[in-house]
């Protein structure tokens, strides 16, 4: 009778990380930060994921309900939820794609209900919506969304030019009537 000796072998896992260990492809269990013993080559770390804050920044182009293109910068700060790491490495590939299309469904859903203006004001509003939605969903998927951040609302440059040259119509009209007066 032959006896099989696997090789204990000692895997670091860096600090603020889980491992994730197979044994024969099959999940075994998660891993926290320092040295765990594995049987190699029976068993290994198949994976790591940070439990760190990350941060996914999303651009998206919509449209506002006075039919103005704008460009919505939303930075989303996303991690890890350590007890559900299992789900986070197991039921999505990409975290990151699935951030982005749920930020994209709430930007494309709720600016074109504000015109121009009220968009820039509502900034805060957006980024909550945004923040609802996602903390919503991807709990389910051992993910906590932090916090979310309108970092940009860009109209076009036409858009911008025209809305420049408002202003300063504007503010020459005042400039003059405040002239007429104190003459």
């Amino acid at each position: 009778m032959s006896e099989w000796l696997g090789c204990f072998c000692l895997q670091c896992i860096r600090e603020k990380e889980v491992g994730v260990v197979e044994d024969l492809g099959q999940f075994k269990r998660l891993v926290g930060e320092g040295p765990s013993c594995i049987v190699w080559p029976l068993q290994s770390v198949v994976g790591r994921l940070s439990l760190r804050v990350q941060q996914l920044d999303v651009l998206c182009e919509t449209k506002t309900k006075d039919n103005v293109f704008v460009q919505v910068g939303v930075a989303v700060q996303y991690k890890v939820v350590t007890e559900s790491a299992y789900d986070a490495w197991y039921r999505l590939t990409s975290p990151t794609s699935q951030i982005q299309a749920y930020v994209f469904d709430v930007i494309r859903s709720t600016v074109p209900r504000l015109e121009l203006d009220e968009a820039f004001e509502s900034k805060d509003d957006i980024a909550s919506a945004v923040l609802e939605q996602l903390q919503n969903v991807m709990k389910d998927y051992g993910y906590r969304i932090v916090n979310t951040l309108v970092t940009d609302l860009a109209p076009d440059s036409k858009v911008k030019a025209s809305m420049n040259e408002i202003n300063a119509a504007k503010r020459l009209k005042q400039a003059a009537s405040h002239q007429a007066e104190a003459d």
